[in-house]
């Protein structure tokens, strides 16, 4: 059994690390860390799982955890590793963006590999520390991953993508008040969203001659849950050429379907799946990419990086299905 401890307990990643693990079937939770939460029961603040689990969250660590989810807030893991000491054998995730940058990867002598499993699966098998992807990332990457590969990516790649609620986390804001949310709209941080780095990374580590922009407007929905996202781009191959290379590009990945229909969030929402639609107009091409936000996009993608570095099959724990209505 893997023992696991999770950091900043309360928020939502961590609920969904907590609803996931529960059933993983080579996972033993010993520990979730909140102080603001300590020794109320976790269905204080994950009211989901009342009735599943009788645990309290502490405001103590076991540093002797096999592995330690950080869910704390962007920037906030660095101090936590530098006042909290874990074993030298304890692995550690980071759902954060302290480390998913090049420039951040080493860390009190500690290197963090980029934890996208269908980019970098055998550097994770062999790595103690992941910094997991961002969410509009995620979705984003896997869109444009095989173009990369392929060297098709020329010209400038527009991305509109749009995610729930939960995609701001726990803490309120003017924005994510229901009063403001409900039946409204709104895209923030066009042009400059902070994921754009990682994906700029991550397509230049495939295709090193990529130069153009990445035109992406994030935009905020009105549903708790998943990202839609929208690309285009050039490119003069046909539909059944980029199909192909992206189904060999997917073949051995467990999460990732291909299709040429039209796709919905709610096809993947409360899983660990990416689905991708690819269609031509012209000389462009269009791709649609959907994932949940707090599954693929954080914590189910986390765990999927469990698996790996514990030498598991990649997909345990996480044939989730989908609620279609």
């Amino acid at each position: 059994m893997i023992n696991i401890g999770i950091i900043g307990g309360s928020g939502y990643t961590a609920g969904e690390l907590i609803r996931i693990l529960m059933f993983h079937p080579n996972a033993k939770l010993d520990f979730v860390y909140s102080t603001t939460n300590a020794d109320k029961p976790l269905s204080v603040a994950h009211h989901d799982l009342l009735g599943d689990i009788e645990m309290n969250f502490t405001d103590t660590v076991n540093p002797n955890v096999n592995v330690v989810f950080l869910c704390l807030g962007h920037g906030k893991s660095k101090t936590f590793l530098t006042e909290n000491q874990f074993a030298s054998h304890t692995k550690i995730i980071d759902l954060g963006n302290d480390f998913r940058l090049h420039k951040d990867k080493v860390f009190d002598g500690k290197k963090f590999v980029y934890g996208l499993p269908e980019l970098n699966k055998v550097a994770i098998k062999n790595a103690n520390y992941i910094a997991n992807p961002g969410c509009f990332a995620t979705a984003i990457q896997l869109a444009l991953l095989p173009l990369a590969k392929a060297k098709l990516l020329k010209g400038d790649i527009h991305i509109n993508a749009t995610t729930g609620s939960t995609g701001a986390g726990v803490g309120l804001s003017e924005t994510s008040h229901f009063s403001w949310r409900n039946n409204n709209m709104s895209h923030y941080k066009a042009f400059e969203h902070q994921h754009l780095g990682e994906i700029s990374e991550s397509l230049y580590q495939l295709q090193d001659n990529f130069t153009n922009e990445l035109l992406f407007i994030p935009n905020r929905g009105d549903f708790p849950r998943g990202i839609f996202a929208t690309l285009y781009t050039t490119c003069d191959e046909s539909l059944e050429v980029v199909v192909a290379k992206y189904e060999a590009f997917y073949a051995t990945q467990p999460f990732v379907t291909i299709t040429t229909t039209g796709i919905n969030m709610k096809q993947v929402v409360q899983t660990n799946k990416c689905i991708i639609s690819l269609e031509k107009k012209g000389n462009r091409i269009l791709i649609t990419s959907v994932i949940d936000n707090l599954v693929k996009g954080a914590s189910g993608q986390a765990i999927q990086n469990m698996n790996l570095l514990f030498g598991l099959e990649e997909s345990t724990g996480l044939h989730l299905k989908p609620s279609g209505f």
